[in-house]
């Protein structure tokens, strides 16, 4: 019953689409239909032009990530599994919200508002690739793809140094792998999109350099 519990938080806290309730309230516009039509920060400010917006859908989709995480916390034995699967299903119920036809954000400052309580090693970790390969390409999307394949691999590979970083501490390494593997799975399936246009344009760009 603890885990259905805590994975029904994590969806119900993750499922409320923030972007979408502050754009359509402040300007009328559906985002899940404009722009990237992705319901998330950067949509939000690209979409509405206010600064004001997309910080607000930041924080509170940060917000979401935090609650699934204290919640069980609060409710329940303090152990590592529950927190974490309130955590994986408040991401994939922000990258699949139920409200707007199963449309979402990418889930990355979801992610990030409950690792920092649960997992921030996952946190560090993905921010120093971010800002890596941000800094190297200055592509928000770029930057995103591989901080996440790269974070995955990490956790991978130091597995159990991962454990050491966990709050509560983790069993196992297993049971963190788990997590890690899962939430970052459901993130990166929002970025097969942006990754094949990615793609495209450097197989565009091949082909018309064999042609000069």
């Amino acid at each position: 019953m603890e885990y259905f519990i805590s994975a029904l938080i994590g969806y119900l806290s993750g499922s409320v689409p923030f972007a979408y309730i502050l754009v359509k309230n402040a300007q009328g516009i559906d985002i899940t239909k404009t722009g990237s039509g992705n319901a998330g920060a950067m949509n939000s400010f690209e979409v509405s032009k206010s600064k004001l917006i997309g910080i607000q859908v930041l924080m509170l989709d940060a917000v979401k990530g935090l609650l699934s995480v204290y919640l069980p916390l609060f409710i329940f034995p303090v152990s590592f599994i529950f927190p974490a699967l309130g955590l994986l299903f408040a991401v994939f119920g922000h990258c699949y919200s139920p409200w707007i036809n199963f449309k979402g954000g990418r889930g990355l400052a979801t992610c990030a508002g409950g690792a920092i309580l649960v997992f921030p090693f996952l946190l560090i970790v993905w921010i120093v690739y971010w800002m890596f390969f941000y800094l190297f390409k200055r592509d928000i999307l770029f930057a995103n793809i591989f901080a996440i394949v790269l974070s995955l691999l990490s956790v991978l590979i130091l597995a159990n140094v991962s454990v050491k970083y966990t709050n509560p501490h983790a069993d196992s390494a297993a049971s963190v792998l788990l997590f890690s593997c899962s939430v970052l799975l459901v993130i990166f399936s929002k970025h097969i999109e942006p990754l094949k246009e990615l793609l495209n344009v450097r197989q565009k760009s091949s082909e018309g350099n064999d042609g000069e």
